[in-house]
Parts: structure tokens; sequence; C-alpha cells
């Protein structure tokens, strides 16, 4: 028996013109998009989600999680469905995200995560507890396309969603350009005038991953999920972080045209230039864009006001004003994460890589290139 949203699927005429299109191979066409279709259903049950945090307690006891502007999510939520995109930093993001609009008694999304996450364990809490459904991004096959892109547009008329604008991770620590494959998915629903996009950012003192991730520079093979939880677990010891989760003014999906390629890729690029607005500037990546490999502890308040005033003017969310409080705490976090050691007088630089990954983190701040213009 097919599920309602299933049925609504096979009824869109997007789907339907692609089984038109296949000709004599209709039947084989058919077979796939159902094969797809079972891949992709997904069940959130709200009440077991609630307790995952009891069960997670050892890792997130780790995290100090934020929220800001709370307020806004509760807004566009009264108005209709929200999608929420976000920064993608951290394999933690797709459980602090959630359990930040949990904390506020807001009903997690959704989530669409890599198809890597759905193995063993953790797959079945994905698929059959949190409401995560599994996306295969570098996928070409059309038949699939045209299924993800139905799925979701027809989800969003039950539930919101939660979707990472940049696919996965960053490697190199700044805000990558964006992917808008679910984001052309999502202009595709119906009732766009009662579907916002809330940009949302998450920032950490500390990355989890931040030694696999900078040593590794670039993803060059998606390796098994396994491994790299053993990894995470590895350098966890004595981790400890603030998650700042920041959300922005919604931008509603009301006048923006799904089959305008230039359309698409505005708001992809508004929706990240306001994730990188949002995004929290924290006292590690401010100390990691100063500093450089041998440097005297007292000159480095000067050199954070010089950036913190470049800061303010490009409207960026700090987390500290005062240089000498930034010092302090930038240098004391990086020091316990072995990335920098203090000589007397002098901080040296023991992780180049992972400095470098943490100083990255302000660049879209600086660099904002010509962006397309929607059509009118």
């Amino acid at each position: 028996m097919l599920d309602e949203i299933t049925r609504a699927v096979l009824a869109r005429d997007d789907v339907a013109r692609y089984l038109k299109a296949s000709g004599h191979v209709d039947l084989q066409v058919k077979e796939k998009i159902h094969a797809y279709l079972d891949e992709l259903r997904t069940t959130q049950r709200y009440p077991l989600y609630k307790r995952l945090k009891h069960p997670l307690y050892p890792i997130l006891r780790k995290v100090d999680r934020q929220a800001e502007h709370i307020e806004i999510v509760r807004k566009a939520l009264s108005v209709g469905r929200v999608i929420y995109i976000s920064n993608h930093k951290s394999h933690l993001d797709y459980l602090i995200e959630p359990l930040v609009l949990e904390d506020s008694a807001v009903r997690p999304p959704i989530i669409a995560a890599g198809i890597n996450l759905f193995g063993g364990p953790l797959g079945l809490i994905h698929r059959h507890v949190t409401g995560a459904i599994p996306v295969r991004r570098d996928a070409k096959d059309p038949a699939y396309l045209v299924t993800l892109k139905a799925y979701v547009a027809e989800l969003l008329q039950h539930r919101d969603l939660l979707f990472y604008l940049e696919g996965g991770r960053s490697y190199s620590g700044e805000l990558k350009m964006p992917k808008t494959g679910l984001l052309h998915a999502a202009l595709q629903a119906d009732r766009r005038e009662e579907i916002a996009v809330v940009p949302t950012a998450i920032a950490y003192d500390l990355v989890l991953e931040d030694r696999i991730l900078a040593h590794q520079g670039a993803k060059r093979r998606q390796r098994p999920f396994a491994r790299e939880v053993a990894e995470m677990v590895g350098t966890a010891v004595g981790y400890r972080t603030r998650a700042f989760v920041t959300f922005g003014a919604p931008i509603p999906l009301a006048g923006w045209n799904p089959d305008s390629r230039r359309d698409v890729m505005a708001l992809a690029h508004a929706t990240r230039d306001a994730i990188g607005r949002q995004h929290k500037v924290l006292p590690t990546a401010i100390v990691a864009h100063v500093l450089r490999p041998s440097l005297r502890m007292a000159d480095l308040p000067p050199r954070i006001t010089t950036l913190l005033e470049t800061l303010d003017r490009a409207g960026a969310n700090l987390d500290i004003a005062d240089p000498q409080t930034v010092a302090e705490r930038g240098v004391g976090a990086l020091e316990a994460r072995g990335v920098v050691v203090r000589e007397r007088n002098l901080i040296r630089v023991r992780d180049r890589m992972v400095l470098r990954y943490y100083g990255r983190t302000l660049d879209h701040l600086f660099y904002r290139p010509k962006r397309p213009s929607r059509t009118h």
C-alpha cells in the first residue's frame, strides 16, 4: 500500500512528464522510481526523538548549546512551513541544531543527510526516529533526481525541513559555495507563498573533527561513516566547546521562479550571504586569523583590534568585542586543543593546518563575489 506522500509524488506533473519521455523503458523507470521512493521514505517518532538526548549525553554534555533569535523561528512557523538552511561544520550539526529547536519547544524538522550516514544502528535511528532522508549527493541518474525533487516538494506540504547548503562539511573551514539541488526542489513545492527559508548558522569554538578535516583538506572520496565516528571519538578527549545556532530573517519562497536557473542561483547566494552574516565570530577564529608562526602575546591585542574593526564594518555577528578578552580566550582554547603553545611571552604554532582551518572561517566576511541577479 502506498503512503500519502508516495502517491502524491507519483501523481506530480514533473514525474509524469519524465515517465512519458522515457518511452519504451517506462516500466523499468517506474520500478527505479519506486525503489528510490522506498529509499527516501522516513518516519520521525517525536516522543522517541526527545529521549535521544539521554543516551547521547556523553557527547552532548561536552557542547554548550546556545540559540540566537529563536523568536524568528516561532514567527515564521506561525505563517507556514519553514526550511532551515544551514552551513555544515561537523557531524554534530544534525544533533545540535534539532536539539536547539527542541530545547525551545519547537518540533524539529525532517533532515536531509548524506546517504553515507545511514549504515548500521545510526541509520536505523535516522530513518525511524529522527526522521532523516538519505540523499545521494553526487547522483547523476535523472530518475533519481526527479524523484528526490518531487519527494522534497511533497514533504514540505506536511513537514518542515533542514538541509545543508554546502552539501557536505567544509574541509577547509571556509563557507563553501552553495549546492542548489534541494533548494530547487523546495521551489517546486505547492503553496510556496506559505513556505519560507530561515537561514541558520552554526559555529563552534572548537570543531570536533578539526584535525581530521584540516589535514585532509578536501573530500577526495567517501569514507565509511563508522571509521569517521571512530576518529571523532579519538579527538573528543578533553573536548569542550560552545555551539552557537543563530537564525536569520526568513526569505519567503513566493516570487522566486523555479524554472529560472538565475532565480535559483540568486536565492542560493542570498541564503549563503545571510548564513554568513549570522555565523558567530568566535575568539578561536579571530586569533587564528591574525596569528603568525611566532608572535608575542602582547602583540596580539592590537592585531585583534584592527580585525574587529574590519569585522564590525562587515556586519559580522561578534561574540566578544574586547581585544584582550578575545586574545586570552582564543589562545586558551587553541592551546588546550594543541594547536598553539605558549612559551613565556611567545605564542608558537604547533599545528599550522588546523590554525588555518579556523582562520578561514572568516573568509566569507572579506570577499563577496558578484552574485547573479534574479529575473524580473
